[in-house]
Formats: structure tokens, C-alpha cells, sequence
């Protein structure tokens, strides 16, 4: 789908939530229930202050460490936001994932799903989980093989972990929503409802094959 101009009157968060709708509208969808997620990593707290200013509640960071040392104090003046997770990570950063964010998009392997039960255990806390996939079959990227979803999804629920979609990066420079469609097939397949799928350039495309999350930096922040 092509991207409309942004209107000059709306500020980038009132065109992306605007775009969102009509992508939803078109599949016959309702927008509320598409969640917009701001990718604040690399972005100072002022960005991130702006766009609550503006009613954002819900954002997403790369790593554990940039969102420890951001959010905390943004939290104690605004607890109604949430946090999500959307980059890789560390076994060993288990815990202080679990501790600090909303949501997790990137369980994609068995050593993490263990780090991450562990953790949950420990901290008496259930956080939802997204199983990231690798749904290019890209060597370079992390997530979990195709293949390997439906064992990874058993192994979770048998841990008690709280998964509740799959997430995806499609392959860069090539047309996404071939590989949207295919996450949503897998997710249907395995009973799961939710998508976390599309970024600045092909939300649009995602909303319409699905997504009930979408991450999206650069339509909001500006460019990196």
C-alpha cells in the first residue's frame, strides 16, 4: 500500500494513527484494536515526553539497558504507560526484562523461554510474550525457524508463559506482506491471536493482513 502524504495540519503521531485507521477501515477492521507502539530507542526523554503530551502510552525499546536508564523516572510521573520489548535478547538479561517492560516481543529460542520462566517464577510476575520468528529465513537475523515454532509454543505452554502472537522483521527491500501473511497463517495454525508486525514503512500493509501491534520509530521520531 502506498503511504499518503502526511497532511501538513497533523502532527506525526496524529498521521500515523490516521493511517493506521484507514488501513484498518479498508480491511473492515476496527483501529482500536491495532496497538501502536513508539519506538523510542536511540530517542531522549524529551522525544518520549512529547509524544505522552500528546496521549502515546504504549513504547518500545531495543534494549534492556537504554530503557532502564530511561523509563523508571518517566514512569513515576506517567504509571499508566506500558513497555514493550522488542528487541533481541540475552538469557542473562532475563529477569531485569521481566522486571521492567509490559511486553515481550522476542522469545525465539529454548534457552531464553527458560531464562524468561525462571525469571517470571521469581518475580511472581506474568508477562506477555510474543515468539519472534525469522520468517525470511535470513541467517543474519534472530528468531525462531518456521519449523520450530509450533515445539517452541508447546515448550511455552508447558512453562505456564504467556504467549499470546508471533512477531516478525520481513526481509528488507522486497514486499512485505507476503511474509506478513504468512505469520498471520502460523498464528492462526497455532491458535494464537494476536501479530506484532509492520514498521514505518509497511504498517499500513500489515493492518491490513492483521496486525494487532505495530512498531513504529521513524514515522514519529524522525529519522535516526
Amino acid at each position: 500500500m502506498t503511504a499518503p502524504d502526511a497532511s501538513p495540519s497533523l502532527s506525526p503521531l496524529d498521521d500515523v494513527r490516521a493511517r493506521i485507521a484507514q488501513a484498518a477501515k479498508i480491511a473492515r477492521r476496527d483501529a482500536a484494536d491495532v496497538t501502536l507502539v513508539a519506538i523510542s530507542k536511540t530517542k531522549p526523554v524529551e522525544d518520549v515526553l512529547a509524544l505522552i503530551a500528546q496521549g502515546q502510552r504504549v513504547f518500545g525499546e531495543n534494549r534492556v539497558q537504554e530503557a532502564q536508564a530511561k523509563f523508571p523516572a518517566i514512569r513515576e510521573a506517567h504509571p499508566d504507560l506500558a513497555l514493550h520489548l522488542v528487541g533481541q535478547l540475552q538469557s542473562n538479561k532475563a529477569e531485569d526484562a521481566v522486571a521492567l517492560f509490559d511486553c515481550i516481543h522476542s522469545l525465539d529460542r529454548p534457552s531464553l523461554l527458560t531464562a524468561l520462566a525462571r525469571a517470571m517464577d521469581k518475580l511472581d510476575k506474568r508477562v506477555p510474550l510474543f515468539v519472534q520468528v525469522n520468517i525470511g529465513a535470513e541467517e543474519q537475523k534472530g528468531g525462531c525457524a518456521v519449523a520450530d515454532v509450533p515445539a517452541l509454543l508447546a515448550q511455552a505452554r508447558a512453562a505456564d508463559l504467556p504467549v499470546q502472537g508471533l512477531m516478525c522483521v520481513p526481509p528488507a527491500g522486497i514486499e512485505a506482506a507476503p511474509f506478513f501473511a504468512l505469520l498471520a497463517k502460523l498464528a492462526a495454525d497455532n491458535g494464537l491471536a494476536k501479530l506484532s508486525m509492520g514498521m514505518s514503512d509497511d504498517f499500513e500493509t500489515a493492518v491490513t493482513l492483521g496486525a494487532t501491534h505495530v512498531r513504529i520509530g521513524s514515522a514519529l521520531f524522525g529519522a535516526r
